[in-house]
């Protein structure tokens, strides 16, 4: 039996990369989200000078570059750290994700919100390295699907709202500063009743305090950013949550944008642009099918995958009706949710899985790479 992957219990940041199969993890947190034209340049000159050239969008809306060494760390420091993409100190860092529901504008409330839990970053409790908040106060939410501990929404009533994980209704509050207000507290209350233990809010088993009643439906879910035109510009889609730096700056460099948006999502806001990109390397269109495929970077870059997952991915590219997702391993990281088909690694071979996640039970085992390709292809053939 191969060994279980291991779960590290934190997230790597630029102050504490994590060491992966290529080299350092140095992960980057847009502040409120976005990023400067001239950010994005940066960017892509710190990926190619200190990575490995490629820049990768996870589903809490970072950017992360890969490939980095114990030598070459200091400099992308240096570079992250002038260019404003990283503070200065350290212990910023150590503050909860915060991600902003995509398509936000300067001063509604979702902006409103995000500033001023900037602003009072420093009271909220310290809590374990994966709690993170959302703030999704837009008409309809967006980041349902999106991992979060605590959350800022909007309600059916049109007032905001306060939610723990784990809950489908959260707490009314009255106006933008109360919602910050509340949500300080509640990081202050998870802490005090066990949080560390948990880890996350969705498993922390002690009841909600008495000045937090979960009585209060939030709004209804809204859709992602589609593909093509947007009334605040471009929207793009990266192959698997990756591009190549050399794309990204020529797909700025061809436009007129001044901002990009990052969203959990794979797909970046173009702001301020108004022609899509013509470059090879990013999804323009709604139809592609890589946009129903979640796949990890896979071997050699993941020291815990043991097969190679990107280019088994571009293989299967519009091979299956619904959801796909291609693990490394067991561990599942760029999929939680079940699959229609699941691809897991396994001590060099692929599992495969029907409507399961990447640690259910599979329908086959041990397959190599054709073995499975030949499975899946018997599979959607009598589907």
């Amino acid at each position: 039996m191969s060994p279980s992957p291991r779960i590290k219990g934190w997230c790597p940041g630029a102050w504490r990369p994590m060491a992966t199969g290529d080299g350092l993890l140095v992960r980057v947190r847009p502040p409120l989200g976005e990023l400067s034209r001239e950010q994005v340049g940066a960017l892509c000159d710190a990926a190619e000078t200190f990575g490995s050239g490629l820049i990768e969008l996870t589903s809490r809306a970072n950017l992360q570059l890969r490939g980095v060494t114990d030598e070459s760390w200091p400099r992308l420091m240096a570079l992250l750290v002038e260019h404003q993409l990283v503070s200065d100190d350290p212990e910023a860092e150590r503050q909860p994700q915060m991600m902003l529901a995509p398509a936000w504008q300067k001063g509604d409330d979702t902006h409103t919100i995000a500033r001023l839990l900037q602003a009072r970053g420093s009271e909220l409790a310290p809590m374990p390295g994966k709690v993170g908040m959302a703030i999704d106060a837009g008409n309809a939410l967006v980041l349902g699907d999106s991992a979060a501990d605590f959350r800022i929404e909007r309600s059916t009533k049109g007032s905001l709202l306060v939610r723990a994980d784990g809950y489908a209704l959260g707490t009314a509050v009255s106006d933008t500063e109360a919602a910050v207000e509340q949500l300080v507290r509640l990081t202050h209350w998870f802490v005090d009743s066990g949080g560390w233990d948990a880890g996350r809010m969705r498993r922390h088993a002690a009841p909600l305090p008495d000045w937090a009643p979960a009585d209060t439906a939030p709004a209804s879910p809204g859709e992602k950013l589609a593909l093509g035109k947007h009334n605040e510009g471009v929207v793009v889609g990266l192959p698997f949550g990756r591009v190549a730096a050399e794309t990204l700056r020529e797909a700025v460099s061809q436009t007129s944008i001044r901002t990009v948006q990052v969203t959990p999502w794979r797909r970046l806001l173009l702001k301020d642009c108004d022609t899509l990109p013509a470059v090879d390397g990013l999804i323009r269109h709604n139809s592609d099918p890589r946009l129903a495929m979640d796949a990890c970077p896979g071997a050699p870059f993941c020291e815990q995958a043991s097969v190679a997952t990107q280019p088994l991915a571009e293989k299967l590219s519009g091979w299956v009706e619904g959801t796909v997702h291609i693990s490394g391993c067991a561990k599942g990281c760029a999929r939680q949710r079940s699959a229609a088909l699941c691809i897991s690694g396994r001590d060099g071979r692929f599992d495969v899985i029907i409507s399961g996640r990447a640690d259910s039970t599979p329908v086959k085992s041990g397959l190599t790479e054709s073995e499975a390709l030949d499975v899946i292809k018997k599979l959607s053939e009598s589907s």
